[in-house]
């Protein structure tokens, strides 16, 4: 994707010059480790970056809502139930749709209609959650509040959790959604998917830093195997159930219940998903530490796991993680995501950064014939309106 400009909607008229415009942002959102427990109710680490979206509000004098992307053509035209005036709603319009349904559902009024405006440096189907961050972003300007508590933010990343699991139809867990809306600039979110209960772990990767490395291989959720290995997940757990009914979820089982299992395949993804949760807690405790070498182990150790026994890699992240890991200062890497394409992560030295890149893109490229685009990885806050004091556009 190119390096995107954000325009202050002066050059496209798109909003009027008798109201003001607020500006808001929600981040994209990366896991360092815990893939595929979010609805395995295990625990997940991941936290928000600075890369993301952000939207420009205008409010209406009627009760038309006007949605539109900087990195896409045309606009949308709702109600503000959140239903389109023409039946021709590209694919992305259907997250602030759904926000906007939900919000409503929610019994949040909203009394006067809108002009939002949105631009993204998320690269699209990259796995760094555009979806959790355009979602919880547009529920965040809906309901117009700029000072939230942690409880209001989880209840916005639960609300949008459910709208795109029935609205969307993906059955994701809720991770991203609440990694974007309770995001903590210099930390990670150590979040037991199953209670919510979380705390912040502070991420100082002393000389290194956090690349990530998009494979340009993009994915659709929605129609990747995400949905099929939920269902594989529910079945191992119905097997192990048989024998220990105390367990309520996946995550919750140790290795020597996989005994159990005899399917092979169903077995394969239980033992990733107990061995995962495992490292989550182990690098949790690592990065506490200051001990970036078992934490990038870790790491690497998370990306076999994804590739053998859950089967979620594919050609091109494995290619990456692969050329990253025998890269000069190089500490550890993996896919970060659903995965079936978008992004990996490493951990890397400072001094080698400009190295890493050279040898991963070479690499990279010699075996699947793509570039990698690389970024540096900034932890940072969750969803936030931007202060900036604007006063009404004027169209030229």
């Amino acid at each position: 994707m190119p390096n995107l400009k954000h325009s202050d909607g002066r050059k496209n008229s798109f909003f009027t010059d008798t109201a003001p415009v607020r500006t808001f942002f929600a981040p994209g959102r990366i896991n360092l480790i815990g893939e595929h427990l979010d609805y395995n109710g295990g625990y997940v680490f991941p936290a928000a970056i600075s890369l993301g979206i952000t939207g420009r509000l205008q409010l209406r004098d009627d009760a038309l809502v006007r949605i539109k992307s900087e990195q896409a053509p045309g606009e949308v035209t709702a109600d503000l139930e959140g239903n389109a005036a023409s039946g021709n709603v590209p694919a992305w319009a259907h997250y602030p749709l759904g926000a906007l349904r939900y919000v409503r559902k929610s019994g949040v009024a909203l009394s006067r209609g809108m002009n939002i405006l949105y631009s993204s440096t998320l690269p699209q189907g990259s796995g760094l959650s555009s979806s959790a961050a355009l979602e919880v972003l547009t529920a965040y300007m809906l309901t117009g509040a700029s000072i939230w508590s942690e409880q209001d933010r989880l209840r916005i990343a639960v609300l949008m959790k459910d709208m795109e699991n029935e609205h969307i139809g993906v059955q994701c867990g809720i991770m991203d959604q609440f990694t974007v809306a309770l995001g903590k600039k210099g930390h990670a979110i150590l979040l037991n998917s199953d209670t919510l209960a979380y705390s912040y772990v502070p991420v100082d990767t002393g000389a290194s830093s956090f690349i990530i490395m998009n494979s340009n291989r993009p994915r659709a959720l929605a129609d990747s195997k995400y949905n099929e290995r939920r269902t594989q997940c529910e079945k191992a757990l119905a097997l192990i159930r048989e024998h220990k009914p105390q367990y309520r979820h996946l995550a919750e089982a140790a290795i020597n219940d996989l005994e159990s299992i005899r399917d092979h395949v169903l077995a394969k993804r239980a033992r990733h998903v107990i061995t995962e949760n495992k490292r989550v807690l182990e690098s949790a405790e690592a990065l506490q530490a200051g001990d970036l070498r078992r934490f990038g182990a870790l790491l690497t150790d998370s990306h076999g796991s994804l590739r053998d026994d859950y089967e979620v890699t594919g050609p091109e992240l494995d290619a990456l993680a692969d050329a990253a890991v025998k890269a000069p200062g190089c500490a550890g890497a993996r896919m970060t995501g659903a995965g079936f394409g978008g992004c990996a992560v490493a951990l890397v030295e400072n001094s080698h950064i400009a190295e890493f890149k050279a040898v991963v893109s070479d690499s990279y490229r010699n075996a699947t014939g793509l570039t990698v685009d690389f970024y540096r990885s900034i932890l940072e806050d969750g969803v936030r309106e931007m202060m900036v004091p604007q006063k009404a556009h004027h169209n030229h």
